[in-house]
C-alpha cells in the first residue's frame, strides 16, 4: 500500500489532489496546522508564473514524501521477508518483456495486410469455379 502511494505521488494531478483533500480535512480540527501546510508562495516574474513549478503535499516538496513513503515501504518489505518476492517479481517481469520485445515480428500490420490480400485473391479462384 506505501509503495503504490509512494508511485502514485509522483503523478502531478494525485498529489495536488491528495495534498487538497487532507488540507481540508485537517482545516476542519486545526485551521492554524493547515494554514501551516501550504506550499510557499513562489514568486511571480512579469506577470508570468514560473513553468517548472513545484508540486507541494501538505506544504513539503513531493520528493519528500516520495522518499519517506518508498523508505518505509523498503524496510516492512525487508523486515517481512517479502523484499526476496518483490525481486523476484520485478526479475520476472524484466525477463517476459525482453522476451515479448525479441519475440515480436516487425511491421505486423504490412504482413496481415499481405495475408488478406492473398487470401481474397485465394477466395476470388474459388468463387468463380
Amino acid at each position: 500500500m506505501l509503495t503504490a502511494l509512494s508511485i502514485a505521488f509522483l503523478n502531478d494531478s494525485f498529489a495536488g489532489t491528495f495534498s487538497e483533500k487532507v488540507t481540508r480535512t485537517v482545516r476542519q480540527f486545526s485551521p492554524h496546522l493547515a494554514a501551516k501546510m501550504r506550499p510557499p508562495l513562489t514568486p511571480v516574474i512579469r506577470g508570468r508564473p514560473s513553468a517548472k513549478r513545484t508540486i507541494h503535499i501538505c506544504g513539503r516538496p513531493r520528493w519528500v514524501f516520495v522518499f519517506i513513503f518508498s523508505a518505509v515501504s523498503f524496510i516492512l518489505w525487508y523486515v517481512s521477508c517479502g523484499l526476496l518476492t518483490v525481486l523476484w517479481a520485478l526479475a520476472i517481469a524484466l525477463l517476459a518483456t525482453i522476451l515479448h520485445a525479441s519475440f515480436r515480428t516487425p511491421n505486423l500490420k504490412a504482413r496481415l495486410n499481405t495475408f488478406r490480400e492473398e487470401f481474397r485473391a485465394v477466395w476470388r479462384n474459388y468463387s468463380e469455379l
